[in-house]
């Protein structure tokens, strides 16, 4: 079957705008990206699955094309999954497939935990679940080291040192292998108005944080395990090579997912979508038919 053409709309939802792009007919699956990224991110998926389902992929608030609010609490959790609940619900009246990466990861968590009913699959690459990562920032040194990283994003000057040299520090962490095409449209997306301190917006929101090298412990205490546990069909797919997100993170991973399909890639890292876009819609093909 020939794949449809790409459609671009927007869906007034929660309060604010929506930008995605859609492909497709049949049973929805609903991609969410992380950051850096945004709806592009699933492009070769969109590609894939839109040749025989309602394949959408969509711009989260603070990204791209999306509403940006300025006020730090409308990038909290609970606004995010309302979100996909309220957008989801414009699309389709059945349970559907929801696959995510990275922040996209940790809403798709969220919602979850709170809406297992409308889910009939939950697919997550590279994003830990949120008990399991409180406890990893609390107990794992390597991934106290590796998420570092948070503390600059959630800091006043994160703007101005992501933005420098027109977003080389962006370009060098996430792009590495990217065409000059795609370059240009991840610079023109991260170049939208306030679109980079939306993305940023999702750190400094957060109520997690890993503790300052220097020893300053972070005011984190684990989860109640009762309350995150995940009733929905998952499969999670692990690059290995992830320098930000340790292995650690899908340790004990079934203590919160019972129902729960693990698959490890050696030799792909966190950016496992665009290194392995065959492969992940092979995984995703065969975990939802």
């Amino acid at each position: 079957m020939a794949a449809m053409p790409l459609l671009h709309c927007y869906a007034d939802v929660n309060g604010i705008q929506l930008h995605y792009v859609e492909e497709g007919s049949g049973k929805l699956v609903l991609f969410v990206h992380g950051f850096p990224e945004f709806w592009y991110e699933w492009h070769a998926q969109l590609a894939d699955l839109g040749r025989d389902h309602h394949a959408v992929a969509i711009d989260l608030r603070g990204y791209n094309l999306s509403s940006k609010p300025q006020e730090i609490d409308a990038y909290k959790s609970k606004h995010l999954v309302e979100d996909i609940r309220a957008l989801a619900a414009t699309l389709t009246s059945e349970p559907f497939t929801l696959v995510a990466h990275d922040w996209g990861g940790a809403v798709a968590w969220a919602f979850a935990i709170q809406y297992p009913e409308l889910l009939a699959n939950l697919i997550i690459l590279n994003s830990p679940h949120p008990a399991v990562f409180v406890r990893e920032l609390l107990t794992n040194p390597k991934q106290q080291r590796a998420s570092q990283y948070m503390r600059l994003f959630q800091s006043p000057e994160a703007e101005d040192i992501v933005s420098f040299a027109n977003f080389r520090m962006l370009k060098e962490a996430a792009l590495q292998r990217r065409s000059k095409d795609d370059v240009a449209k991840y610079v023109e997306a991260w170049s939208q108005p306030g679109a980079m301190t939306g993305g940023l917006n999702y750190y400094r929101a957060m109520r997690v944080k890993p503790p300052a090298l220097d020893g300053a412990v972070a005011p984190m205490t684990p989860l109640d395990p009762a309350a995150m546990q995940v009733r929905v069909r998952t499969r999670v797919i692990w690059g290995m090579l992830d320098n930000a997100l340790t292995p650690g993170n899908i340790e004990g991973l079934a203590d919160f997912v019972p129902d729960l399909d693990l698959v490890r890639v050696p030799d792909a890292s966190h950016w496992i979508v665009a290194e392995k876009p065959k492969l992940v819609n092979q995984l995703i093909r065969e975990f939802i038919s």
